[in-house]
């Protein structure tokens, strides 16, 4: 071999292999598992499956059984949110709604029909509260006939119902005159209004309320097709007299209206208790004025 040449390089004889992370796998027993030649072998891919050695530990679910501080189950009070407004709904519908809606009556009062109760025939409202006035049919009617906005006023509570201007506390005579199918405004700004539906003077006085819902725009449905979404009510007195020179006055009010759902919400959520807590008010306004304590 000639001086100066360049020796041939020996060939590398390993097999290459290609250069992959360095991976380290715990078995079941803690220990790093390393593959051939000291290399970490990688872990076996999910869709394979664990293999020897390398079955994964589970840890049991208890959130089931994990309890709070106050040592309460999270499933008993999720439990216990659900029970209690379902138990109080009962309860309020079972037993505080019939004694609502029939406040004052009998239960003969509560059960019998009404003059006016069949301008209303599918009514889903209805309730009948009474009381007795110190004074005889003839005395207690005047008051009734004078009510309304534009006159005496209801005699309830008059920041609500009467634009703040305090309801009559004497009988005027120009306010006296009553026929079926007069208005009597419902409202101070005499845009609403209830209607005369029913009249037997010292006896029964029927006043009727046909509104379009949303706008309050009175209807008549005797000339008009129903809105689409609209109320419908009667609020009658109904007088008889009663021993003592006193007056038994029977308060009844029917209602229907559409959307049938929504009305019904609305009824329970806030006609029915706002009826009762003015009627209540009228019924102590008028005892007081017909037994001349104002």
């Amino acid at each position: 071999m000639a001086h100066g040449t360049a020796h041939p390089r020996r060939a590398n004889t390993r097999p290459l292999t290609a250069h992959t992370p360095t991976v380290a796998i715990r078995t079941a027993s803690g220990q790093h598992r390393r593959g051939a030649r000291g290399r970490l072998r990688q872990p076996t891919p999910p869709s394979a499956g664990p293999g020897p050695g390398l079955t994964p530990v589970v840890a049991p679910d208890r959130s089931c059984d994990a309890e709070d501080m106050n040592g309460h189950r999270p499933g008993s009070r999720r439990l216990l949110t659900r029970a209690v407004p379902a138990a109080a709904g009962a309860v309020y519908g079972a037993v505080v709604r019939p004694r609502l809606l029939t406040w004052g009556a009998t239960p003969e009062e509560a059960a019998r029909a009404y003059p006016g109760d069949d301008l209303v025939p599918d009514a889903h409202a209805s309730s009948t509260m009474a009381t007795t006035l110190p004074a005889p049919p003839a005395e207690v009617w005047p008051w009734l006939a004078q009510m309304g906005c534009d006159r005496g006023g209801w005699y309830s509570w008059d920041r609500l119902d009467n634009g703040g201007r305090p309801s009559a506390e004497r009988i005027v005579p120009e306010w006296q005159h009553l026929e079926v199918g007069q208005r009597l405004a419902s409202v101070p700004s005499g845009h609403a209004w209830f209607t005369v539906a029913v009249l037997a003077p010292e006896s029964t006085l029927v006043l009727r309320a046909q509104l379009e819902l949303p706008s309050g725009r009175p209807f008549d449905a005797r000339y008009e097709p129903l809105p689409r979404a609209y109320v419908d009510a009667v609020w009658g007195f109904h007088l008889r007299p009663v021993p003592g020179d006193r007056t038994r006055v029977v308060v009844r009010t029917r209602g229907r209206g559409r959307p049938r759902a929504l009305m019904r919400i609305m009824d329970v959520l806030y006609n029915e208790p706002a009826h009762l807590i003015m009627q209540t008010r009228q019924f102590r306004n008028l005892r007081d004025r017909v037994g001349g304590m104002i």
